[in-house]
């Protein structure tokens, strides 16, 4: 594959610093949109802010036509208690910062080929054990609201004829970030359990899948809309509660019940924690993707020993 020039929107978190770094092993171009003025003048940054609804495009057009546009950024889901002022900077977030990116290219003299703006299977909702896949609508949670709003902000990068995918990412599996570093501790400690009844549907994939599955769409030019990032095997809670264990060689003999969860975390709880979607992979599996980790058990196993 010829050598590309990719522009990444929050490469500097979990997801965008190893998509960066595998990019680059690959001896693609990789263009940074940064927030911080004293990292603007690096050569392959590009100054932006979502919140002002601004960004540098001077600087854009500088670098060339950009092959791929890959957008990450937002405020961290876990990375608070949900108060009104929480959610609004969640949803904030999401939607100001992918409305000036898709903008912002649709106005440039040359158009990348693809946007890759990263959405969530909180687009499904609370679906129990029901399998869902792209073709179902959204579900009536605040996260769902989240996605249908995210997506939408992307209308602008469609109307000019770029190509958008909305990648809706399940629950990012790395030890060194995410859902399960935050897990970690507590089940080598012994202390791990179910949450809830357990019979929540987790659906998952690591973050080394993860970034295979975004190189994926950028080098397939026949997909587009919205695509499930996930493993083609969910699991439920107490699944995945067990795997966990049996990768530390720990037992998992302590759940936590419904009502403690939401005491600690409120409506969070029931959206992250309590709630589940069955969600199939149906894009990825079509167009021939091949998962490096397909099931939980190998999974942890790869990531924790």
């Amino acid at each position: 594959m010829l050598p590309m020039k990719i522009l990444i929107s929050g490469a500097s978190g979990l997801v965008g610093s190893a998509l960066t770094k595998s990019l680059e092993a690959d001896n693609h171009q990789v263009i940074r949109l940064v927030r911080n003025e004293s990292q603007a003048s690096e050569p392959d940054a590009v100054l932006w802010s979502p919140s002002e609804g601004t960004i540098d495009t001077d600087a854009l057009v500088r670098h060339g036509r950009l092959d791929a546009v890959v957008h990450l950024a937002g405020e961290g889901i876990a990375a608070g208690r949900w108060t009104k002022a929480q959610m609004a900077r969640i949803l904030n977030s999401r939607v100001d910062g992918t409305r000036t990116l898709s903008e912002a290219l649709a106005g440039l003299p040359e158009h990348p080929g693809v946007l890759v703006s990263a959405s969530a299977i909180g687009w499904y909702g609370d679906r129990g054990a029901e399998w869902v896949q792209e073709s179902d609508g959204p579900g009536e949670m605040f996260l769902s609201e989240v996605c249908r709003e995210w997506e939408a902000a992307a209308q602008a990068a469609g109307e000019a004829g770029i190509r958008v995918v909305n990648h809706r990412v399940g629950v990012v599996l790395d030890k060194k970030g995410g859902a399960l570093a935050k897990m970690l501790l507590p089940f080598k400690l012994g202390l791990g359990g179910r949450v809830g009844s357990g019979d929540q549907y987790w659906s998952w994939i690591t973050l080394t899948d993860l970034v295979a599955s975004i190189h994926h769409v950028i080098d397939n030019e026949t997909i587009s809309g919205p695509v499930n990032a996930v493993a083609p095997a969910p699991s439920t809670n107490r699944e995945f509660t067990r795997s966990l264990g049996r990768a530390l060689r720990r037992p998992t003999l302590f759940p936590l019940p419904a009502f403690v969860a939401r005491l600690m975390l409120g409506q969070m709880a029931d959206e992250l924690l309590l709630g589940g979607v069955r969600v199939r992979a149906t894009v990825l599996e079509q167009t021939g993707f091949e998962w490096a980790d397909p099931e939980l058990d190998g999974a942890l196993l790869r990531l924790l020993r």
